[in-house]
């Protein structure tokens, strides 16, 4: 995964753009996404030959948001080769696009499309309350597009995930295996009622009729792969996040109480509405925003534009461990280590283990070196009073808040609790209450526990042991 990968997203424009243009009239011919069923949320079960999870759907998907990279139109042909497969192979599913992508392509496709709303609150409660399954065409920075959707969110959808950006280190599929994929995805766990529906069945009694009738997945006969093959899930941890200053609460996540009188513009630069995720207060208002804010790769103190070293202090669980004189430092998740933190030497961490790591940028002190910390420890960076400079650069994500944050503010950081100790291997499976699905390649019919795709994409990537210049 790329360090630092910038997600180069614009305000939208004013309302007043749109009042004679093209695009206005094409706004107003697509349906209303706010039309979009209601969340089918699928629920996950422990797997006896790994620690994967298995993704369960109780009924069959009905809205998938499909997003593609940036100003790469091989990866638009690619994106409306996959939206209509599945148009015509699964005709119930509504296709959910951002605006930009939606009038681009929404004619070229046999059936009606969604676009995702351009005003923030709006698009939330499409993001948060219809939204089934997430499928992304990209890189890395396209998955933490489609993961900072989720910000201010605690449950996020199983992102399905086709490398075709410059890193593919965090999706695992190759497009060739698109078909394969969403029908892994889409029958996941199908119930054993499906079993019988989707396979021949000999009976012609009235009551098997009206069962086969009712039946959610009738449409889909001929494609189940089975009750125990599930589509394999790769749970990524979150950081939980907040900012604080002396004068303003920014954003609210690992425990805290301050408060105070409100920026009025959005602290989180960005192009579509629902990216600007940071929460404010309206003035004189005390009580704390009720989502917390959340990040999937890395937290980043820097000196940005200035020329003097930051000095930051660092207090772990309420207990002061040093004051860092250094150009930055770095909070990463495991998912994260693999960015900007192993640029600056920080170590590589499994996605599957819950921890923190604290990386220092470049610090005076050789003695300074990366630390691992529990997933649940809490984390506070606090800009000395000896810093040398006004204000620190805060990025969230790729997001650099507008305003540097200044001497006595505070970055306070724990990790995501994800519910994971509720999860067994029961029939009916348990809904997470955090990190982000990521689905990887295969089934769990077959697996076995050395099955492990992380450990070869990671030799790939880094190419271990490899002299300098030798074709790998």
């Amino acid at each position: 995964m790329p360090p630092r990968f910038p997600l180069r997203f614009r305000s939208a424009p004013p309302r007043r753009a749109f009042s004679c243009a093209v695009r206005h009239r094409q706004v107003s011919e697509l349906p209303q996404a706010a039309e979009l069923p209601e969340r089918n949320p699928p629920v996950y079960q422990a797997t006896r030959q790994n620690d994967l999870l298995g993704l369960h759907w109780h009924s069959p998907l009905r809205t998938v948001l499909l997003m593609k990279k940036e100003d790469a139109p091989h990866v638009t042909e690619s994106l409306v080769e996959l939206a209509y497969h599945i148009q015509t192979t699964y005709p119930d599913v509504n296709l959910l696009f951002e605006p930009n992508v939606a009038h681009a392509i929404h004619d070229r496709l046999p059936s009606t499309v969604y676009a995702l709303p351009l005003q923030k609150r709006e698009a939330e409660q499409v993001l948060h309350g219809s939204v089934d399954l997430i499928t992304t065409l990209g890189g890395d920075g396209t998955i933490l597009h489609a993961a900072s959707l989720y910000a201010n969110a605690k449950q996020v959808p199983p992102i399905l995930a086709f490398s075709m950006g410059t890193l593919g280190f965090l999706g695992e599929w190759k497009f060739a295996e698109y078909k394969r994929a969403f029908r892994e995805v889409f029958m996941s766990g199908a119930s054993a009622a499906a079993e019988q529906t989707l396979d021949p069945v000999s009976s012609t009694g009235t009551e098997d009729i009206v069962r086969i009738a009712d039946d959610p997945w009738a449409s889909l006969r001929g494609k189940f792969m089975g009750t125990h093959r599930h589509a394999r899930i790769l749970l990524r941890h979150r950081l939980k996040v907040s900012v604080h200053t002396p004068a303003r609460l920014v954003s609210t996540g690992a425990s805290s109480s301050a408060s105070g009188p409100a920026h009025k513009k959005p602290l989180l630069t960005g192009k579509h509405p629902s990216l600007a995720t940071a929460q404010t207060l309206a003035r004189g208002n005390t009580k704390l925003p009720p989502s917390p804010l959340y990040a999937l790769n890395e937290i980043i103190l820097h000196r940005g534009r200035n020329p003097h070293l930051t000095v930051i202090g660092i207090t772990v669980n309420g207990r002061h461990l040093t004051d860092a004189i250094a150009d930055g430092l770095i909070v990463a998740s495991p998912t994260g280590s693999t960015a900007y933190s192993l640029s600056s030497g920080g170590c590589i961490v499994h996605p599957l283990v819950p921890s923190l790591i604290l990386t220092p940028i470049s610090p005076r002190s050789l003695s300074f070196r990366p630390l691992v910390l529990p997933a649940n420890a809490e984390i506070t960076l606090r800009v000395a009073e000896s810093n040398r400079s006004d204000g620190v650069d805060v990025s969230i994500d790729g997001m650099r808040l507008e305003e540097p944050l200044g001497r006595g503010g505070e970055v306070r950081i724990t990790g995501e609790d994800v519910g994971l100790r509720g999860i067994g291997r029961g029939e009916k499976g348990t809904p997470l209450l955090g990190g982000v699905p990521s689905i990887v390649r295969g089934t769990n019919g077959g697996m076995t526990r050395g099955e492990d795709h992380w450990v070869g994409g990671l030799n790939g990537l880094l190419k271990f042991n490899y002299p300098f210049g030798e074709e790998v």
